[in-house]
C-alpha cells in the first residue's frame, strides 16, 4: 500500500519523537532497467492475459446481473469466489501508478464502474463474491455465528475473501486516484458496520475465530479518508484479541498458528496504533516483527511450514517439507516493516525489507514467462511450481499481482526536510514539492556500489539519510559527493546523515562491499546458507520429474508433488578448521562461487543468486559435518526422512486435519467442528458432524488410516463414506503421542475414484480429536 498524503504518523511514549515520515506515491518514482523492472513488465504481460470481465463475474452474477462471462477455475469457482479479483483491483491500481499504462487505468475504471453498478443492484451498499453471501450476511446481522479457522457459517473463509476487495477499493482510490472507488468503498463500509453494530464484543470475536485478513487495517484507512471516528472503532472492534492481547505482553504464543492469518491482524494493530495513538499496539506489531524476522523467518526472508508457524527450536520441519515459506507471508511482513519504518525510521526494518524482497519476492515469479509461486521449499533438491493466468487462482497469485507491481514504493522515504535513500534499486525520484529529481545508477548486486545524480531546480538543503546496511563491515561504507569523500560517522544497520545543501548536478556515491556470510537456522542445527551481502546464493541441481511445473487448475496444483530427494542424499559441506562460509570460493562472475569440500556424488556446485534459480531442483540449505562425522550426519538427518518417504509413496491422498490449506482443498464441510494444535498435533473434532473428499487416483486406495491422540475421552463416533455407514469408531487409551487405525476398505468403496468421508458425533458427544486421515494403498 502507498499512502502518499493519507496519514502521518506521531506516537507517544513508544517511541523517540521522530519526523513525519511518508513513502513516495509510485507514480514519483520509476523503475530504471534491473531485475526488478523486468519483473515489474512480466506482471504486467501476466496482468494482461487475464480476462476482466471474468474476474468481476463473481461479483456481477452474486448481484442478480446477467453477465457473459463465466467464473475463473480453481479457488475461483470452489468458494473462495472474488478473492482475486480484489487483488487485481489494486494490482491494476500500482500498476498504473507505477507504469502510466494507460490499458491498467481502463482496467481499474471498468471494473470500479461494474463494481458500483452490482453495489447499486444489491441496494444496501453490499457487493462481494461469496456464493450465497447475502444469506450469510444477513446470519450475522443477527448474531447467528458459526466461525471455524477458516470458516464462517459454512462458508471459506468470506471475512478474508471481502477484505480482498475493500483494500482493491482503497488502492484504486489511494493510488489509483479513482473517486468512484471511494465512493463505493465508504458505502460497502457503511454496510458493515451496520450490518454489525448490533453485535457483543464477545460475538465480534468469536467472528473474528475466522481468518478475516485486514479488515482491522482497512477500516481505519477508511476512516483516515473519511475522518469518521466510527469507522476507527469499527477497526478497533475488528481486531482479534486472542492474537493482540500476548503481543502486547510481549508472550510469544504464535507456535502452530496459520502463520498468514495473523501477519495482516498485526498490520491492522499497527495501523490502527497510527490512526488512534495507541503505543501499546505499536509495541505490540513491534514485538510480532522482531520474534517473526528473528526467531521463525529463513535466510530468504520467509517464514512458515505448510502454512503454519513450526517451534522456533525446531526448524526440521523446514528442511523435510516440500511446502516450505509461503509467498503471502512475506508479502505480509513486508508490509508490516514499512508501517513499522514509517512510524519508527530503523534501518533495521529496511534490512529485512531488503532480504525478503531480493529473495523471496524477486524469486517467487518466473522471469519470462510469468506465473507466481506459493510455497518455496527449503528441503534440499526440491522445486516451486508456478501459476498460469486462466488456470492458477491462489491466494499468493492475487498478492504476487500486486508484488511486483509496487517495487518503486519502499525504496525511498521522505519528511518534510530529509529524504531517506532504502534501497539499492536503479531508479528515478520526483521530488515535486523540493524540485528534485533524483537518479540511481547502479548494477547492483554484481557491483557493489550504487551512484545518484541530482537535477534541482534551485539549490536547497535536504537531510539525505543513506541507509548502512547490516551486511557492510563497519568501517567499509565509502561515501563521496562529486568524486570527493565524505565522512562517515555510522554503523551498520543505521542511516549516514549528510545534511547540505545541494544544487544541480551533484552525484552522491557510494560503495557497498559485500562479504560471505554462512547463516545459521534460528534453532541452531547444522544447516545453514550462503548470504552474499543481502543476496541468498542456491546451487541447481537438476531439472528431472518436476511435475507440474506450471501448474493446472487442481486444488492442489500450488504444491510441488514430484518425487523428494531423500534427505541421506543431500551433499554435505564438510569443515574442519574453517570458517563455513569460507568454503564459498569466488569466481571470475562476481556472483558465482565454487563450493569446496562438499561430501556428494557430484560435487561440483555453483553458487548464485536464488532469485535467478528457476525451472530447476535448488539447495538453499546444507548440512555442515567434520570430516569424521559426515556418516552420522547423514544418518540423523535421513532417518526420520525415510520413514515419511515411505508413508508419502504408501499414500494415495491425505488430509492434515486442522490445517487450513489441506482441509479446503479437500472440500472441508462440517457444523459444531472445533479445531486446534495439541502438542505438535493439528486435530479437529465435533459435536455434529465434519467431512472431506478424497481423491481414489487409478482405485489404488486399499485401506483408510485415521491418526488419534494416545489418551481419549472414550466417546464413540461414526464414518461414513459416501453416505453409506462405514466403521463405528470407540477408542481406548494407549500410550505415546498418538494412535493409528487402519480400516480395510470393501472392494466396492475400493474401486470408487471419490470417497466422501465424514465423521458423525453421538448423541450430541464430542467425536474424539483427529490428528491425521490417509488413505492407503
Amino acid at each position: 500500500m502507498v499512502l502518499t498524503t493519507a496519514f502521518c504518523c506521531c506516537l507517544g511514549n513508544a517511541i523517540a519523537q521522530q519526523a513525519q515520515l511518508k513513502l513516495f506515491g509510485l507514480d514519483q518514482v520509476t523503475l530504471s532497467p534491473s531485475p526488478f523492472s523486468q519483473a515489474q513488465q512480466v506482471d504486467m504481460t501476466y496482468m494482461k492475459a487475464m480476462d476482466v470481465d471474468r474476474l468481476l463475474a463473481p461479483y456481477m452474477l452474486e448481484a442478480g446481473l446477467d453477465w457473459p462471462a463465466k467464473r475463473y477455475p480453481n479457488w475461483e469457482n470452489t468458494g473462495l469466489d472474488g478473492h482475486i479479483g480484489g487483488h487485481y483491483l489494486s494490482a491494476l491500481a500500482m500498476m498504473y501508478a507505477s507504469t502510466g499504462d494507460e490499458e491498467m487505468k481502463r482496467r481499474m475504471d471498468y471494473m470500479v464502474g461494474q463494481l458500483a453498478i452490482a453495489q447499486g443492484k444489491n441496494g444496501n451498499g453490499y457487493v462481494g463474491g461469496i456464493p450465497g453471501g447475502m444469506a450469510m450476511w444477513e446470519e450475522i446481522g443477527q448474531g447467528k455465528i458459526d466461525a471455524g479457522g477458516f470458516s464462517l457459517n459454512q462458508k471459506w473463509v468470506p471475512l478474508y475473501n471481502i477484505h480482498k476487495l475493500y483494500a482493491g477499493l482503497r488502492d484504486a482510490y489511494w493510488i489509483g486516484q479513482n473517486e468512484q472507488a471511494k465512493t463505493v468503498l465508504v458505502a460497502l463500509t457503511e454496510w458493515f458496520y451496520e450490518l454489525t453494530k448490533g453485535l457483543t464484543d464477545e460475538q465480534f470475536q468469536q467472528m473474528l475465530i475466522s481468518e478475516h485478513g485486514g479488515l482491522n487495517e482497512v477500516f481505519a484507512d477508511v476512516a483516515a479518508i473519511t475522518g469518521e471516528e466510527k469507522y476507527l472503532e469499527l477497526a478497533k472492534k475488528m481486531s482479534h484479541e486472542l492474537v493482540l492481547e500476548p503481543l502486547e505482553q510481549q508472550e510469544d504464543k504464535l507456535t502452530g498458528m496459520h502463520a498468514n492469518t495473523q501477519i495482516p491482524k498485526v498490520i491492522g494493530f499497527q495501523r490502527i496504533a497510527q490512526e488512534g495513538n495507541l503505543a501499546n499496539w505499536q509495541d505490540a506489531a513491534d514485538f510480532f516483527w522482531h520474534n517473526v524476522v528473528e526467531e521463525r523467518s529463513v535466510a530468504i526472508g520467509g517464514n512458515s511450514v505448510r502454512e503454519h508457524f513450526h517451534p522456533v527450536n525446531d526448524f526440521s520441519s523446514m528442511v523435510s517439507s516440500n511446502q516450505g515459506p509461503e509467498t503471502c507471508n512475506t508479502y505480509n511482513m513486508l508490509r508490516l516493516s514499512e508501517q513499522l519504518f514509517i512510524s519508527n525510521p530503523q534501518a533495521k526494518y529496511v534490512d529485512f525489507f531488503e532480504r525478503g524482497l531480493y529473495n523471496h519476492i524477486l524469486s517467487s515469479q518466473h522471469p519470462e514467462k510469468g506465473g507466481f509461486v506459493y510455497f518455496t521449499p527449503m528441503r534440499p533438491e526440491h522445486y516451486r511450481v508456478y501459476s498460469q493466468p486462466h488456470q492458477g487462482f491462489w491466494c499468493c497469485v492475487g498478492s504476487g499481482l500486486e508484488n511486483h507491481a509496487k517495487y518503486g514504493e519502499f525504496i525511498y522515504a521522505h519528511s518534510e526536510d530529509a529524504l531517506y535513500i532504502n534501497l539499492f534499486i536503479p531508479s528515478e525520484l520526483h521530488w515535486d514539492e523540493k524540485g528534485m529529481v533524483l537518479k540511481q545508477e547502479n548494477n547492483f548486486p554484481e557491483a557493489a556500489s550504487s551512484a545518484f545524480t541530482l537535477a534541482m531546480k534551485k539549490p536547497q538543503k535536504v537531510a539525505i539519510k543513506l541507509r548502512y546496511p547490516s551486511w557492510v563491515a563497519k568501517g567499509a561504507l565509502a561515501v563521496s559527493i562529486n568524486g570527493r569523500p565524505v565522512e562517515v560517522d555510522a554503523a551498520p544497520s543505521s542511516f549516514v546523515t549528510i545534511d547540505r545543501k545541494w544544487k544541480n548536478g551533484d552525484r552522491l556515491e557510494v560503495k557497498l562491499p559485500m562479504n560471505m556470510q554462512w547463516e545459521p537456522l534460528p534453532d541452531g542445527s547444522d544447516w545453514g546458507a550462503f548470504v552474499y551481502g543481502p543476496i541468498v546464493l542456491a546451487a541447481t541441481e537438476g531439472t528431472e520429474d518436476m511435475p507440474g511445473l506450471f501448474a493446472d487448475d487442481s486444488r492442489m496444483g500450488h504444491v510441488a508433488a514430484g518425487k523428494m530427494v531423500p534427505l541421506a542424499e543431500t551433499p554435505v559441506l564438510v569443515s574442519e578448521g574453517i570458517r563455513p562460509e569460507d568454503l564459498a570460493v569466488p569466481s571470475s562472475n562476481p556472483m558465482q562461487f565454487a563450493l569446496a569440500s562438499v561430501d556428494a556424488e557430484e560435487n561440483a556446485f555453483t553458487l548464485r543468486p536464488f532469485y535467478q534459480v528457476h525451472e530447476a531442483r535448488y539447495q538453499v540449505y546444507w548440512p555442515i559435518s567434520k570430516p569424521d562425522k559426515v556418516t552420522a550426519t547423514r544418518k540423523a538427518i535421513g532417518e526420520k526422512d525415510e520413514l515419511m518417504l515411505a508413508l508419502e509413496r504408501a499414500t494415495v491422498d491425505q488430509v492434515a486435519t486442522g490445517e487450513q490449506q489441506p482441509e479446503s482443498d479437500h472440500f472441508f464441510k462440517g457444523e459444531h467442528t472445533l479445531s486446534g494444535n495439541n502438542e505438535g498435533y493439528f486435530w479437529r473434532s465435533t459435536t455434529d458432524w465434519f467431512s472431506y473428499e478424497l481423491k481414489n487416483k487409478n482405485s489404488q486406495g486399499k485401506k483408510l488410516r485415521v491418526v488419534f491422540p494416545a489418551k481419549v475421552d472414550g466417546n464413540p463416533f461414526d464414518i461414513f463414506i459416501n453416505g453409506e455407514m462405514f466403521q463405528e469408531v470407540k477408542l481406548e487409551n494407549k500410550e505415546g503421542s498418538s494412535q493409528e487405525i487402519d480400516y480395510p476398505l470393501p472392494a466396492s468403496l475400493q474401486q470408487e475414484a471419490r470417497l466422501v468421508l465424514e465423521f458423525r458425533a453421538k448423541n450430541g458427544q464430542s467425536t474424539e480429536r483427529i490428528y491425521y486421515v490417509r488413505l492407503m494403498r
